[in-house]
């Protein structure tokens, strides 16, 4: 498995880190130690909404070489998804098997046409500007219609990479991954589609 983790000025980073800090716990499972996953954007570094500022160790690659591609959201989201440079490289991922957002990352995945004709989720507060991207917005904290998984608002991120996992891994790795997190929380709010 093969991970593209999305990174873009303006970005909210708890939207990243909630769902990398479980993802990438796949490398610890014998089914799914080969997984490795890229830092990937557009330049070398971003700043996320508070002026915190990261390297980026991929910079414009083609992300149609990647197996998932996740895209957390951030105030960013809002310019960004007009942004035709940003929006096209997106569209590299058509045939990525798994897409995944959380919280304003679905208005990327829609600016991008992946969320045609699919039910999604986002943050709750932006409900209304990722209506005209989807078939129908459902509002709850994870949807899954098919191969795209979308996510509500920032916490939801951790419950994102918890649910995702489980398909790789199943149930019982799921409570071992919680207990070793101290994450005492039941997943709410699931809908597949």
């Amino acid at each position: 498995m093969k991970i593209a983790f999305i990174l873009f000025d303006g970005i909210t980073f708890l939207d990243l880190i909630g769902f990398y800090d479980v993802i990438t716990r796949l490398k610890h499972f014998e089914a799914t130690k080969d997984s490795c996953w890229d830092m990937c954007g557009l330049k070398e570094e971003i700043t996320d909404e508070l002026g915190v500022t990261v390297k980026v160790n991929r910079v414009n690659p083609d992300l149609s070489e990647y197996d998932m591609l996740f895209v957390p959201g951030g105030l960013g989201t809002r310019a960004l998804r007009y942004d035709e440079e940003f929006i096209n490289w997106l569209k590299k991922a058509q045939n990525v098997e798994y897409k995944i957002s959380v919280c304003t990352g679905s208005l990327l995945l829609g600016a991008a046409g992946f969320l045609h004709n699919r039910k999604a989720t986002t943050h709750p507060f932006s409900y209304e500007l990722l209506e005209p991207y989807c078939k129908e917005v459902i509002k709850t904290r994870i949807v899954r219609d098919g191969n795209v998984i979308t996510g509500g608002g920032v916490s939801t991120s951790i419950d994102l990479g918890l649910y995702v996992i489980e398909h790789f891994l199943g149930s019982e790795q799921i409570e071992n991954i919680k207990k070793q997190m101290d994450y005492p929380y039941v997943h709410v709010g699931i809908i597949e589609v």
